[in-house]
């Protein structure tokens, strides 16, 4: 059973940051992309960022580039969101996703990703 288990939200003042964690398990990541998204309230779902679990291959959405990191730790089987410089439109629940290499084309498509975790939810005030 694939679970992702994500972890690290909370509220922050607009220029804090915050660190999100997602720990994957159920099976092996080296043929995935893995990836965030965020959802607003009223709001569809948004990519933020993605990495290529084997080989470390980052992509941002431009909202978050400069001031967003994604990165992984093989080791410990982590996915990471570092966000710096958090602004009040960043509050939105965070998801963690992953998608197979072979799905789609498109790493910012919501539907292209086979598992989600349960969400984090990261409120900025200004």
């Amino acid at each position: 059973q694939v679970q992702l288990v994500e972890s690290g939200g909370g509220l922050v003042q607009a220029g804090g940051s915050l660190r999100l964690s997602c720990t994957p398990s159920g099976r092996t990541f080296d043929n995935y992309y893995m990836g965030w998204f965020r959802q607003a309230p009223g709001k569809e779902r948004e990519f933020v960022a993605a990495v290529r679990w084997s080989f470390g291959i980052t992509y941002y959405a431009d909202s978050v580039k400069g001031r967003f990191t994604i990165s992984r730790d093989n080791a410990k089987n982590t996915l990471y969101l570092q966000m710096n410089s958090l602004k009040p439109e960043d509050t939105a629940v965070y998801y963690c996703a992953a998608k197979d290499l072979r799905t789609g084309r498109s790493l910012s498509t919501a539907s292209e990703y086979g598992y989600w975790g349960q969400g984090t939810q990261v409120t900025v005030s200004s």
